[in-house]
């Protein structure tokens, strides 16, 4: 069977008016699918990953999820914020509780979204968008609020840091902060290193570098 391939290089993410018209879209009309969207935007796995759940993958009472068969073939654990533990709670409400996560209402195991997504996609007006797309989203986003690049890669389940690095052009904040440390160390190069001395010439740092010392 062909498969299409992850496109690695390319990243493209959900934007904000883009989440809102889609969301509305499957509210609308696949509304039993919205758990299925909210849990690959907030745990970032891979379809593969994400349809080949089952249920004694999901540990409730910890938060966490076990993705057995990953790209890489190693297991991994992704911990589950709020809005994830929810949609998890929503599909289980609705199961018996066994076998696949993923399954329609007869329980037959749904193998991924093209037959809902693709449509959802197509009437929101977003272009260039896919199911991956998601993925890089979660990815984007955690990246932009600040989380470092290992975290990053360890929820990704990146084989190695080059491939999360594609994400650092999205934290620039941090990137400002890196380079403003070598000003913060010139100025300590120039102070008297007496603690006698008069502190009356100290500099008071900006409250970021303050935070990064």
């Amino acid at each position: 069977m062909n498969r299409r391939r992850e496109d690695n290089a390319r990243v493209r993410w959900l934007l904000s008016d883009e989440e809102k018209r889609l969301r509305a879209v499957i509210e609308a009309k696949w509304p039993e699918h919205l758990p299925e969207f909210e849990i690959a935007l907030h745990t970032g796995m891979r379809r593969s990953e994400q349809y080949s759940l089952m249920w004694p993958d999901v540990d409730f009472p910890n938060r966490v999820i076990t993705v057995r068969r990953t790209k890489n073939g190693e297991v991994r654990h992704i911990k589950l914020n709020q809005i994830a533990l929810a949609a998890f709670g929503k599909l289980f409400a609705r199961s018996n509780g066994v076998g696949y996560v993923f399954t329609n209402s007869r329980f037959e195991h749904l193998l991924n979204s093209r037959h809902w997504f693709e449509p959802a996609i197509e009437e929101a007006g977003i272009a260039d968008f896919t199911w991956h797309c998601l993925r890089h989203t979660f990815a984007s986003r955690l990246t932009m609020a600040g989380v470092d690049l290992r975290t990053v890669q360890q929820l990704m389940g990146h084989k190695t840091i080059q491939m999360t690095c594609r994400y650092t052009h999205l934290a620039p904040e941090h990137q400002l902060a890196a380079v403003e440390r070598l000003c913060e160390t010139e100025g300590a190069q120039e102070r008297p290193t007496d603690t006698r001395t008069d502190t009356s010439h100290k500099t008071e740092l900006p409250v970021q570098l303050a935070s990064v010392q």
